[in-house]
């Protein structure tokens, strides 16, 4: 049996982010995983690289990182781990939280669930998308301003693990699409909607943006949520604007507050109009989530 090993380090919370994608870009199909923690509430977070792969991928990885950073390479160890479910670990530490409307809480953990909130099945594990994110929790207390009379058809581009099209069908009651580029994660959405009771409701497909011949024949949208990054979110403007319907909206989430006015520009260049917000924070950052409407 191979042995797991973590490759760990420090660094600034406005760094995090940028961190884990440079890293998961370089890593991510070797197999590793990578992941943080808050050291302290607003300051630093520790990055863990964990896997059994050649340990000099990692450290050509976290190079390339910091030089793309601008910034000297950190100081980091590799450290044997022992034989444990690291996946059952994770999930073990996942607590319930109320947003908005929904309670949402791991299988684990299934009690005490508050009076007149929806309840969101979903367990940590390798998809992403547990909720406890600003930008997820920003696009549920949003969803829930919505009149469910304009949202009749809905797509969740980047689904994750599904909890956006789940809390959708959940609170609105009526079918939902879905669609992620990894195959893992539309795997785990099938799941979690099951789990969830809305199995029949949700139907998650493998999908670039809106290319899937599935999700290309629903158009024109009503809602499109999105809760990527800032960079694929600039890219899909113009196919997102081609698939919402005048007077339907987009939802967009997995940016910085900084990167805002750059989203922002680009779909107004499509036609799409601000109508509101909300800012998070999450590890000493502040995420952004945005409603537009088509106009």
């Amino acid at each position: 049996m191979s042995t797991v090993r973590k490759a760990g380090f420090v660094v600034p919370a406005a760094h995090r982010a940028a961190w884990e994608t440079l890293l998961e870009e370089r890593l991510g199909e070797e197999g590793f995983i990578v992941a943080s923690c808050e050291v302290s509430r607003d300051g630093p977070w520790r990055i863990d690289i964990f896997g059994d792969g050649d340990a000099t991928l990692v450290e050509g990885a976290i190079a390339a990182a910091a030089r793309a950073l601008g910034i000297a390479e950190p100081n980091w160890t590799w450290d044997e781990l022992p034989d444990i479910d690291w996946v059952a670990e994770n999930q073990r530490s996942f607590r319930p939280f109320s947003v908005g409307p929904f309670w949402v809480h791991p299988s684990h953990a299934a009690g005490g669930q508050p009076a007149g909130l929806l309840p969101l099945r979903i367990d940590a594990g390798l998809a992403f998308g547990t909720g406890t994110h600003a930008t997820t929790r920003g696009c549920l207390e949003l969803l829930a301003t919505l009149d469910p009379a304009e949202t009749a058809n809905a797509v969740d581009v980047g689904c994750g693990s599904g909890i956006l099209a789940i809390a959708m069908a959940k609170l609105w009651q009526r079918s939902v699409l879905g669609g992620d580029n990894d195959a893992e994660a539309v795997d785990v959405a099938v799941e979690n909607a099951g789990l969830n009771g809305v199995g029949g409701l949700c139907r998650f497909v493998v999908s670039a943006g809106l290319q899937a011949p599935e999700l290309a024949a629903r158009t024109p949208y009503d809602l499109i949520v999105a809760n990527i990054l800032a960079g694929p979110l600039v890219d899909l403007s113009t196919s997102f604007a081609a698939a919402v319907r005048p007077g339907g909206r987009v939802l967009l989430s997995g940016l910085l507050v900084e990167q805002a006015a750059l989203v922002l520009s680009a779909y107004a260049r499509h036609g799409f109009a601000f109508e509101r917000r909300r800012d998070l924070e999450t590890g000493g950052a502040w995420w952004r989530s945005l409603l537009l409407r088509r106009v």
